[in-house]
């Protein structure tokens, strides 16, 4: 089996393809000083362990909004899916570091508060269990707040939750409402949003009489950039912040329209999420307003290529996504 720095480095051809396996971590995990390589670049974007992270100082006045037992203890406990999602966490070329955007903000945030940040990669539902039993002070693993987690969790939103058709490059071609993917062929993952929103959208192309969307649907990603590059498809909708990396390390597409991953009812937005009524989420949102204001925020999301995502304040617990 090939190892994620044999697949990183031999991502030229597919760049989306290098990591898309992930195991293990080590305590060097969150703070990109895992032994056994040094910076790696695809397409401009660092994918070795030795990641000189935007680094943030600490505020006083912010670091006291925190429990007194959090700050005694000097550590934040951060939980982060164990997945490979480029560029939102995966791991770099050592196999050890895990890196990515969404660890990038946790770590500004934790220099805010002056704390070290103590980082476990788990699988998803595991994420919601540490919350729960007191594991984890935080989550940054790109969570959506929704109306049914507000009831458990408490939230400091840091990004916007998009989602993107992308196309080959060169494209004049630009998506903004229902009739521009008229009469097109799209892929999209069975079962997500994405597709839900592709669907009613070929529905009301169909009431409009226009031509409905032709759905295909492929069992892994470098499937659907294949099929993208040989023009078997016109386009791929999925989340917005893999396809902004694959377009940024591949530069083979472009991005022709971006939409609230929650469709046109309301704008999704991703947050750091914590335990309700924990005591930390006015800390967190504190912090993330103020790396915010001093750009260091913006910096760690140009350097993923996820600038349009970016949100100019954080919200405690804002409109989420509706219960079914």
């Amino acid at each position: 089996m090939l190892s994620r720095r044999t697949l990183a480095l031999s991502v030229a051809a597919l760049v989306v393809a290098p990591l898309l396996t992930a195991c293990g971590g080590d305590s060097d995990a969150a703070t990109g000083t895992g032994k056994g390589g040094g910076s790696e670049k695809v397409g401009g974007i660092n994918i070795g362990p030795d990641q000189h992270r935007i680094r943030a100082k600490k505020v006083d006045a912010i670091a006291a909004e925190l429990p007194a037992a959090v700050r005694e203890r000097g550590t934040l406990r951060l939980g982060g899916s164990a997945d490979a999602s480029p560029p939102l966490g995966f791991y770099a070329t050592d196999d050890k570091t895990r890196i990515g955007s969404e660890i990038d903000i946790a770590t500004l945030v934790a220099d805010t508060l002056g704390l070290k940040i103590e980082f476990s990669p788990v699988s998803w539902e595991n994420l919601f269990v540490g919350l729960d039993s007191g594991k984890f002070d935080a989550v940054f693993s790109n969570v959506t707040v929704t109306e049914e987690r507000k009831e458990k969790y408490d939230f400091a939103t840091y990004r916007l939750d998009n989602i993107a058709f992308e196309a080959k490059k060169g494209t004049n071609w630009r998506v903004e409402e229902p009739k521009d993917v008229a009469g097109k062929t799209i892929a999209v993952s069975s079962g997500t949003n994405q597709e839900k929103i592709l669907v009613d959208w070929s529905k009301q192309d169909e009431k409009a009489g226009l031509k409905p969307v032709t759905i295909k649907y492929f069992q892994k990603d470098t499937d659907y950039y294949l099929a993208l590059q040989s023009g078997r498809i016109d386009a791929y909708l999925g989340p917005s912040p893999s396809a902004a990396y694959h377009v940024e390390s591949a530069g083979q597409s472009q991005i022709i329209g971006t939409l609230s991953g929650a469709g046109d009812k309301i704008q999704g937005k991703i947050a750091a999420t914590t335990k309700k009524d924990s005591g930390l989420v006015d800390a967190y949102a504190a912090a993330l307003d103020h790396v915010i204001k001093d750009g260091s925020y913006g910096r760690v999301l140009k350097r993923w290529g996820l600038s349009t995502e970016a949100v100019e304040k954080s919200e405690i617990n804002p409109p989420g996504l509706p219960k079914p």
